[in-house]
């Protein structure tokens, strides 16, 4: 592992470099986790409308707890390092979350 910094990204605005160089390591982690979770969500906003549709046919579950709507999905979400399955669906420009289980049981 090297002891030099790493190199930015040439497509990464300058005052978004200058801003992370500022930043601790857990400051860094805590980013690195939002920008990974914010790039899912505009990944899947993105996608056609359709294809989504179909996509959540495959992955929807025969029952739903009360409160969740048929049309929810399943996300992952990590908090303080531990991982959690939560149904996630959109109510207008809102996305709803509701808890379902650890992703690993034993936690």
């Amino acid at each position: 592992m090297s002891y030099e910094p790493p190199t930015p990204p040439a497509e990464l605005p300058t005052e978004i470099v200058n801003t992370l160089n500022g930043y601790s390591s857990d400051q860094l982690q805590h980013v690195a986790r939002y920008a990974e979770e914010l790039a899912e969500h505009k990944a899947r906003e993105a996608r056609p409308e359709e294809e989504s549709a179909d996509d959540e046919i495959e992955q929807r579950p025969g029952d739903f707890p009360d409160g969740v709507p048929s049309k929810a999905t399943i996300t992952i979400k990590e908090i303080n390092d531990n991982r959690y399955y939560y149904w996630q669906w959109r109510e207008g420009e809102k996305v709803k979350s509701k808890y379902k289980s650890p992703v690993n049981p034993s936690e």
